[in-house]
């Protein structure tokens, strides 16, 4: 992004992205716990942010140098029975429809995902040699990736950190499976100016 703060942090339409992305769990799900895992030089930030919003009290858990050690300390503070979601802050465009819809079927069936179909031809790329693959075969990853807390923790415990990208990989090294839901195509992760151009844009269209 080339931003002097955090991702999370920049605004769109004068509110911070995070708070953006808080909002929507909390329509979707009214009665869920929210919990914000920040490093812990940025809770400062995150405090001014949150000043006056419905967000202040918030729960905020210190995160590690990695998505994994993150996640982890984000578990160790949930004692609780019940589904756990892991949402990207960056992406505040996940609609109402494909929360509620991956929470439920985690709840079905242990741990669930949002995908979307590619639009795009996509190649296949091995050093100097490129080949034609079919899109119909592969998806895009979103989140929330949701799960059972039991499996979440106990996939936790897994010490080959560096492998795993998203938490459904650890989830699936674990030896659990993981079910594919619809997401939603607007449910971009901002991570480049023009991703923020098209937030705005998106916010412009009521998403």
């Amino acid at each position: 992004m080339g931003a002097i703060i955090p991702k999370q942090f920049l605004e769109m339409k004068g509110k911070a992205i995070i708070l953006h992305t808080l909002e929507k769990f909390k329509e979707a799900l009214p009665s869920a716990e929210l919990l914000l895992v920040l490093p812990q030089a940025e809770m400062p930030r995150w405090e001014k942010i949150a000043a006056g919003t419905n967000f202040e009290q918030i729960q905020l858990a210190n995160g590690g140098s990695s998505r994994f050690e993150s996640v982890q300390a984000g578990l160790r503070l949930i004692t609780s029975n019940g589904i756990v979601g892991v949402h990207d802050a960056v992406r505040p465009f996940v609609s109402i429809e494909t929360i509620r819809r991956v929470f439920n079927a985690a709840k079905e069936k242990g741990a669930a995902i949002p995908v979307v179909e590619l639009k795009d031809s996509i190649r296949k790329v091995e050093v100097d040699n490129s080949e034609a693959v079919d899109r119909s075969n592969f998806r895009m990853v979103q989140t929330p990736q949701c799960f059972k807390v039991s499996i979440l923790k106990e996939a936790y415990q897994h010490s080959l950190k560096e492998l795993f990208t998203d938490d459904a990989s650890v989830v699936e090294a674990n030896g659990t499976k993981v079910s594919l839901v619809e997401g939603n195509y607007a449910n971009i992760k901002i991570t480049t100016s023009e991703d923020l151009k098209i937030g705005e844009a998106l916010l412009n269209l009521n998403y």
